[in-house]
């Protein structure tokens, strides 16, 4: 099971990184092109926007797992070291509640555009927000864990090669 855990997450930074190379290309050719020949790629500043929108939401779940997010913990460890355990899991309660918030926005903003195409690439407008949705599906997953085994972030980390 934590194999196939671990190669979804190595998938989704495979996916990341692809998107920003394409990204990258695709704004740096149309810079050539509308500088260099007076013209350009159409569809270029669309989908770059697109991609970023992906990675960034992708970044955000991928960030969470692995408890890179700003944290203020210094004050409560200090002052309730009994009640850490506690705290951190009504911690990620919060998160859980919100990113279901996030799922729900989303998914509503997807459904109601995917209906309308874009006149440039095709492709429906929806994507924008599916990203979301993706993305809090992931940080749904990640805070249900956490908030089973709030320490959970030591092995994500152990796993990950980053302690």
């Amino acid at each position: 099971m934590h194999s196939i855990i671990r190669l979804i997450w190595r998938s989704i930074d495979l996916i990341m990184a692809a998107l920003l190379t394409a990204m990258i290309a695709i704004v740096f050719a149309n810079v050539v092109l509308r500088y260099g020949f007076s013209s350009g790629i159409r569809v270029s500043v669309e989908l770059s926007r697109l991609w970023f929108v992906w990675v960034v939401m992708l970044g955000a779940a991928v960030t969470l797992r692995r408890g890179e997010h700003l944290a203020l913990a210094e004050f409560a460890e200090a002052a309730f070291p009994k009640y850490i355990g506690l705290l951190r899991r009504a911690c990620w309660l919060v998160i859980l509640v919100t990113v279901l918030m996030l799922f729900w926005g989303c998914m509503k903003q997807a459904m109601m555009n995917m209906a309308n195409i874009s006149p440039l690439t095709g492709l429906p407008s929806g994507l924008f927000y599916l990203a979301g949705v993706v993305s809090s599906v992931l940080m749904t997953a990640i805070a249900v864990v956490r908030i089973i085994n709030p320490d959970s972030v030591k092995q994500v980390l152990a796993e990950d090669g980053a302690e």
